[in-house]
């Protein structure tokens, strides 16, 4: 029996649970592949732009200024008044300078979303489904625009500025919190943006629906959470959680209190927030997707 035992070869663990390491496998590959065509079609925009590059630099330099009418818009309220909800102009610019950042990559690397409705209504989506390439990684990348860098330099020249005036501690925890607002900011937001698209798979024209929840989130988040109603501070922390995107780790680096009495740790949750959200957007794309129906066209 011990012989039998010993000659027989143990069987692999895909021939053990092929069920469980095929359908992960197909996850990965799917996943590569659009993270490729992603690539592709981005470097495709971006050739296309470049072949105009006074245009590029015009319309980059457009929407630098444009944004940069927010922060003079609270430059001019500083200039009337010493502090804002209780903070100062430099931590104030500080929650302008990490929300418009991180809202300035999600929205150069996903803010095409917002066009789905569009193509759901015109049947152009169906184009998309024909190509053997994951249709979110087409819609994420369609008309890429690097014009929207300026907002990113917009934010960035803030958040240093902010750096600089502001009166801080810079604990290595304080340091290491800044990439990580910025880069789980900017997670929550492409969230937020692919959720948003999922619903015009139902609702057609609810790309200012989507718009609210994105740029008038990250204009929310540039003032401090203080000048705000509870319940609002409530329902950005609790039900579209963009209070993660800077006002919760914010306030730990600024050494705030928590309106809502919050513990301390919530500060370190942004990356957890982020993935989470990441995962229910997906949930969403996928069921709206599966519900598109062609318009026949």
């Amino acid at each position: 029996m011990a012989e039998d035992t010993a000659g027989k070869a143990s069987p692999s663990r895909l021939e053990e649970h092929p069920a469980r390491w095929i359908p992960r496998v197909s996850r990965r590959a799917a996943l590569r592949d659009g993270l490729r065509a992603y690539g592709l079609i981005v470097a495709m925009w971006t050739r296309s732009t470049m072949a105009y590059r006074a245009s590029f630099a015009m319309t980059a330099f457009g929407n630098f200024a444009a944004t940069a009418f927010d922060f003079v818009a609270i430059l001019l309220m500083f200039s009337h008044v010493d502090s804002l909800g209780g903070y100062s102009l430099a931590e104030v610019a500080f929650l302008y300078g990490t929300s418009g950042t991180a809202f300035g990559l999600a929205d150069l690397l996903i803010g095409s979303m917002d066009r789905l409705g569009r193509r759901v209504r015109d049947g152009t989506l169906d184009t998309l489904l024909l190509r053997p390439v994951p249709v979110l990684a087409q819609v994420a990348a369609d008309r890429f625009a690097p014009r929207r860098l300026g907002r990113i330099l917009q934010g960035l020249l803030v958040l240093v500025y902010a750096l600089s005036a502001v009166d801080l501690d810079w604990t290595p925890v304080r340091v290491l919190m800044l990439p990580m607002m910025v880069i789980s900011g900017a997670a929550i937001f492409a969230a937020v943006f692919v959720a948003g698209a999922a619903f015009q798979f139902w609702a057609q024209d609810a790309s200012e629906v989507q718009n609210s929840f994105t740029y008038g989130g990250t204009t929310l988040l540039q003032y401090p959470p203080t000048v705000f109603a509870k319940d609002l501070v409530r329902g950005v922390t609790f039900v579209v959680p963009l209070a993660f995107v800077n006002w919760l780790p914010a306030l730990y680096v600024l050494g705030r209190e928590d309106p809502l009495g919050l513990p301390d740790a919530v500060a370190f949750l942004p990356p957890v927030v982020a993935v989470v959200c990441c995962a229910l957007a997906g949930v969403a794309w996928r069921a709206g997707l599966r519900s598109y129906r062609s318009t026949g066209s």
